[in-house]
């Protein structure tokens, strides 16, 4: 995760924690073995998208989720190597989270998922073969070998996190969970205690 992203990873512990159970569970389900780091990835990655700002931007019409061939037009367009690596991560982490958690909502638009697959894979093996990336964290570069060479693998593992956590349904979590924060909502809540989920209160970040 990039240094901004770090600030922002933990919304709350409870989530933090079912996300990490969720994970291991799926990744024993569907046999998938990987390094610990890419584990924490994937959770850290659920844990940010909690947060629907981190997900969607804001825009005049309201939040609303880029498109993933305007991202790649960032990858091009970027004025230098970091904000090259930026753009190819946020590429990567929004195909994978879009590819695994709604597949469902992609057969109603104009790409599908295997167009999220080819650009998020593509994404994480190009900064698996930056050389930026090599000299700077090595550990990082494991884990974007294993995401880019296996990202339809990973894709699954997510689908089975959100058929967990019934992501797709009245008991989304990543919903309730914003509901619960912006409001405090007692029944909001209650749901995702019901879901495993014990919210709790973090302190506002700071920078």
């Amino acid at each position: 995760m990039t240094p901004d992203r770090k600030e922002q990873l933990v919304t709350g512990v409870g989530v933090r924690e079912y996300f990490q159970d969720a994970v291991q569970a799926a990744l024993i389900n569907q046999r998938l073995s990987v390094c610990d780091e890419t584990v924490i990835y994937i959770v850290n990655l659920l844990t940010v998208f909690v947060r629907a700002e981190q997900l969607f931007e804001s825009t005049e019409d309201g939040l609303r989720l880029k498109p993933l061939v305007m991202i790649y037009a960032e990858v091009v367009e970027a004025r230098s190597d970091n904000e090259r690596d930026r753009s190819l991560q946020k590429l990567g982490d929004i195909a994978l989270f879009i590819s695994g958690l709604f597949a469902h909502s992609l057969s109603r638009s104009l790409v599908d998922v295997d167009y999220y697959i080819a650009m998020g894979g593509s994404a994480y093996s190009y900064l698996a073969d930056s050389g930026r990336v090599s000299r700077n964290n090595r550990v990082l570069k494991e884990v974007y070998i294993e995401l880019g060479n296996s990202f339809s693998k990973f894709v699954d593992v997510f689908a089975e996190v959100g058929e967990q956590a019934q992501l797709n349904d009245s008991s989304d979590i990543l919903r309730l969970y914003e509901i619960w924060q912006c409001s405090g909502s007692d029944h909001a809540a209650e749901k995702l205690r019901k879901l495993g989920i014990q919210p709790l209160r973090t302190q506002p970040l700071t920078h």
